[in-house]
């Protein structure tokens, strides 16, 4: 392929894989439920931008999300957790798990989910008042009971998310190469 040609199809590949993801999380936006599950799914486009592409062009995709989804999804949570976890962890899987392995590999994936979870989680009550402590059956210990299970939920994330990435490298990428050309 020639370089203007690679150069065409990285830019309405970002293109519409922003546009995509902006659809998905505004129309997403009225059903609460799927607060987490937007942003989720919207990082499957980073993820093929990582493959298909490299790590920077993928960085460049995930930072206009980030920036058009905060300004002007309406669920401004869903667009808070895409901008410092589901957008950028894709690119940040790969590189962690590149550089260590094993025990090393999930310290250092649990600490970048708890770091940007506090900090979203700051956002989110301080800056956008959520309300967190009082929701729900659990009262005062809602956010231990939501750290407690968004742990264990992103080790499921990340165990389905390897195997979604192997899925789509053995089963999906061929597709995806013939429509890139």
């Amino acid at each position: 392929m020639n370089k203007t040609k690679e150069k065409s199809v990285k830019a309405s590949f970002g293109g519409i894989s922003a546009a995509l993801s902006i659809i998905i999380m505004a129309v997403f936006s009225i059903f609460p439920s799927m607060t987490y599950a937007a942003p989720v799914i919207c990082g499957i486009f980073i993820t093929v931008a990582v493959i298909e592409f490299n790590s920077k062009f993928a960085f460049a995709v995930y930072f206009a999300v980030s920036v058009l989804s905060v300004m002007v999804v309406p669920n401004k949570e869903s667009a808070v957790f895409y901008a410092l976890f589901f957008g950028i962890y894709p690119i940040l899987k790969g590189l962690i798990e590149s550089k260590t392995k094993g025990a090393v590999s999930w310290i250092i994936k649990y600490l970048v989910f708890n770091i940007a979870i506090i900090i979203g989680y700051l956002i989110c009550a301080k800056i956008l008042n959520i309300p967190y402590d009082e929701i729900g059956v659990f009262g005062k210990f809602t956010l231990l009971f939501l750290w407690g299970s968004g742990n264990v939920s992103f080790v499921i994330y990340d165990i389905a998310f390897t195997r979604i990435v192997t899925l789509y490298v053995y089963k999906w990428q061929k597709y995806v190469k013939r429509l890139l050309k």
